[in-house]
């Protein structure tokens, strides 16, 4: 055998109790697992390097449903963030916006559009722009990655593609041509469809629309991940569309960061779960994600109304710098409650600057934004680029949904700005440390059954998730005695402390606590279903 974790105790995803066993690794699997007091005459596996587990456990590697590391996984080929935290599988391609498919013109306008999430803005020359399809950007992940990745149709990046910025339903040619991108996208390997109806483009999209294009996806055994059209004010009517919009359409449903924010929402996850728990009575197809945070990460113009966002970035960026138009916008957010922000008007005193694109503006970071005026300013001297954290959440209510049955872990994490939140580097520690060892509120094997085997249900995955004879050998070996988060909203970037080992195809990409050079990690193209 190539490797032997000798009497490591092996919590395997399922939700069962652990237990103690010697596993070995050989070729990129998981080859054998012998229990302790396993039957006369079973011998211990031996194998070229044998590495002593006591008191550490050994459980499939985590997967992140709710990445923004599309291009971070490109440009940095440490990604440390992810792989420190036991992360060996993320999901991409999130929140309706990301870089396939598009044409050139399509390309530059989301890189525009998320440079506060991923950098790469034009005229940043971090990442060589090398594809336009699903499959090529799957291509080019198949290089070498540090950490595996799957990817979600951007339905935001189609519309774009297919109907532009305008804030109409689309044409029946336009639908066909959004039709053939979403089919295209996953016979090239995506795993679904996301969607951003806080964000425009594909906020603009009609619940018809969206329904035909979850379709597709149901054809293909996709999923439909909406960051859907509330958070706040609307919130759980929000969710309720969904449930509607994918049961009719016949499609699975992944509900995206699933929480409930804002003071209109404390105290009321139990009403979201209960909603969620009729809906699966009636057979409904439905998993969510979330985070174990209470303050939101986004960019500081997803905050502005959708009617400003017409016709591109370039549109806002002109809107703002006219007086009266920019006052009719401060008007929405300050006093009506803009759809960009969840129906709830702005309080500044929430909204703290994460990161800034323009060097002149670095002194921002770490502040909360006092008034309109600082805020516009910001949103047009950084050309959108600017990131905030929002301090708007609720801890009980994080709490009743990370314990629902079909929860499963995503830290929604953006690596970009100087301080982001501290989620990136930080969630699936704070999960084992503060959530299962300090407060009991999970205990060992259900929390690591939501990180592993139930994001792996969702994607299909037939031989990960799961630490079995024959499966990937995506593992992480941890302390769980001291795992913890070491990323604070003052130092995000900080590392977790307790995690020695993580491995991606029976490769170590964190050993003895320090990252390898390896880049083991590949595309994770759809499963076909049968």
């Amino acid at each position: 055998m190539d490797l032997v974790f000798r009497d490591a105790e092996v919590v395997d995803g399922s939700g069962a109790p652990s237990y103690r066993a010697d596993v070995a690794l050989d070729g990129g699997r998981i080859a054998a697992i012998v229990k302790e007091g396993a039957a006369a005459g079973c011998q211990r596996p031996t194998a070229r390097r044998v590495i002593d587990a006591e008191g550490l456990v050994l459980s499939p590697g985590f997967i992140d449903m709710h990445a923004h590391s599309d291009l971070a996984l490109l440009r940095d080929p440490d990604h440390s963030a992810k792989a420190a935290q036991g992360v060996t599988l993320e999901v991409l391609g999130q929140d309706g916006l990301s870089y396939a498919p598009v044409d050139d013109r399509t390309l530059d306008e989301v890189r525009r559009a998320v440079a506060g999430w991923n950098g790469g803005a034009p005229g940043d020359t971090g990442v060589d722009f090398d594809w336009r399809t699903v499959g090529e950007y799957l291509d080019r992940l198949d290089r070498g990655i540090a950490v595996n990745a799957a990817y979600l149709v951007p339905q935001g990046t189609v519309r774009m593609y297919a109907v532009g910025w305008d804030d109409r339903p689309a044409t029946e040619a336009e639908l066909n041509r959004m039709r053939q991108l979403v089919a295209e996208g996953l016979e090239q390997g995506a795993v679904g469809m996301s969607s951003g109806l806080t964000y425009t483009p594909g906020m603009y999209a009609p619940d018809s629309e969206l329904t035909e294009l979850c379709r597709v996806v149901a054809r293909y055994g996709g999923y439909y991940c909406p960051h859907h059209r509330s958070y706040g004010a609307g919130a759980l009517e929000a969710y309720a569309e969904m449930v509607r919009l994918t049961r009719e359409a016949g499609c699975a449903l992944h509900l995206a960061h699933a929480t409930m924010n804002f003071g209109v929402n404390e105290g009321r996850a139990p009403e979201l779960l209960a909603l969620l728990d009729r809906a699966l009575a009636d057979g409904c197809d439905i998993s969510l994600d979330s985070y174990p945070y209470t303050p939101g990460c986004t960019t500081l113009a997803a905050l502005l109304p959708s009617w400003a966002h017409e016709g591109g970035p370039e549109a806002l960026l002109a809107r703002l710098r006219d007086d009266v138009t920019a006052e009719l916008i401060r008007r929405h957010v300050e006093e009506l409650g803009s759809d960009g922000c969840h129906g709830v008007p702005v309080e500044w005193g929430t909204i703290e600057v994460s990161g800034v694109t323009g060097p002149a503006l670095a002194a921002f970071v770490g502040r909360r934004v006092p008034d309109w005026p600082t805020a516009r300013r910001l949103l047009v001297e950084d050309r959108l680029g600017s990131t905030i954290l929002q301090h708007v959440g609720h801890e009980e209510n994080v709490r009743a949904i990370m314990r629902h049955r079909v929860h499963t872990g995503g830290s929604d994490g953006i690596l970009q700005g100087a301080k982001p939140h501290p989620r990136a580097y930080g969630t699936f520690p704070e999960y084992l440390g503060r959530y299962v060892r300090e407060e009991g509120v999970l205990s060992l094997e259900e929390c690591v059954a939501h990180l592993t085997s139930r994001p792996a249900a969702r994607l299909r995955l037939p031989d990960r998730g799961l630490v079995r004879e024959g499966y990937a050998a995506d593992l992480v070996l941890f302390d769980p005695a001291t795992v913890a988060s070491g990323a604070t909203y003052a130092s995000p970037r900080t590392l977790p402390i307790g995690i020695p080992h993580v491995l991606v195809a029976g490769h170590f990409v964190i050993e003895d606590g320090h990252r390898t050079p390896a880049l083991p990690g590949r595309a994770i193209r759809r499963t076909p279903t049968a």
